[in-house]
C-alpha cells in the first residue's frame, strides 16, 4: 500500500505572490494616515484590528480592506474624510485586480506529481477572489479538487482528505503557513511540509514542530517530489 495517495497545496505564498501585495497596500496606507501617527504604530493598529475581524470577515483583500476603514475611524477619533475611504476603497479594488504571479516551480512541480497523485487545492479567503487567482493562475486544470475553506483546521484535513483521498494518514499538505498548513495537517494525521516564503503574514506564524515525525521543511517547491520519492521508498 502506499503511503502517500493526496497531496493537497496551499495557494498564496505557495502557488503564487499573495502577501507583498498586502505589504505594498499598508504602506500606501500608512502614508495616506501619516499625520496620525508613524508607520509602525498604524501597522500594529492594523493588525489588531484584522484580527479582532477575522471572526467577522474572515480572511482576504475585503475583510483587510474594512480593517483599514475601521483602522481609519480609529487613528481619526471617527473624524476621517471621505476622500480617505474612497481612497482606501480603491487600494481593495487594485488589490483585486492585480495579475497573479506563481512562485518559481510552482507549474513544473504540480505537473511532474498530478500523474501520480491526487492534488488538493486547499485554500482560505474570500470565494471570488481565489477563483479568480485560480483561473488566472493556468494551475487549475492540474487539481483533482479546490476546496475554498473559511479556516484551516484539523478538522478542516479530515473532511478534505476523506472527500478527496484516502484520509488525513494517506496525505500530505504543503504550504508557507506553519499555523494554517502545517499543525493541523499534522494534528489530522497528515505529512505537513512547510515551504517557507519571504514574506509570511505575522498572524501566521508559529514554532516548527521540530519533533514531529511527519514534520518535513523544504526551501522551494522544487524539491518536493524527490522529498515524496524519499517518503515513498521509506514506507516501501
Amino acid at each position: 500500500m502506499r503511503a502517500l495517495t493526496t497531496i493537497g497545496f496551499d495557494a498564496d505564498d505557495t502557488l503564487w505572490e499573495n502577501e507583498s501585495f498586502f505589504r505594498l497596500t499598508q504602506e500606501r496606507f500608512a502614508m495616506l494616515l501619516a499625520e496620525h501617527g508613524d508607520a509602525g504604530t498604524i501597522g500594529r493598529l492594523l493588525f489588531e484590528t484584522e484580527k479582532r475581524n477575522l471572526e467577522f470577515y474572515g480572511f482576504g483583500i475585503k475583510g483587510f480592506t474594512l480593517s483599514m476603514i475601521e483602522t481609519a475611524v480609529q487613528l481619526t477619533d471617527g473624524r476621517v474624510p471621505s476622500s480617505v475611504i474612497g481612497e482606501i476603497l480603491g487600494y481593495g479594488r487594485e488589490m483585486l485586480r492585480h495579475p497573479v504571479q506563481t512562485l518559481l516551480g510552482a507549474r513544473e512541480t504540480l505537473e511532474e506529481l498530478a500523474g501520480a497523485f491526487r492534488l488538493v487545492l486547499v485554500t482560505k479567503g474570500d470565494l471570488f477572489d481565489q477563483e479568480r487567482k485560480l483561473a488566472a493562475s493556468g494551475l487549475g486544470d492540474l487539481f483533482h479538487a479546490v476546496e475554498i475553506v473559511s479556516d484551516k483546521s484539523e478538522a478542516t484535513y479530515h473532511g478534505v482528505f476523506g472527500r478527496h483521498g484516502d484520509g488525513a494518514k494517506r496525505a500530505m499538505m504543503v504550504g508557507n503557513s506553519l499555523r494554517s498548513d502545517v499543525l493541523p495537517a499534522l494534528a489530522a494525521g497528515s505529512w505537513g511540509v512547510h515551504v517557507p516564503h519571504q514574506l509570511t503574514w505575522e498572524y501566521e506564524h508559529a514554532e516548527a514542530p521540530l519533533e514531529a515525525p511527519r514534520f518535513r521543511r523544504i526551501e522551494t517547491l522544487t524539491e518536493l517530489p524527490a522529498l515524496i520519492a524519499s517518503i515513498e521508498g521509506e514506507a516501501g
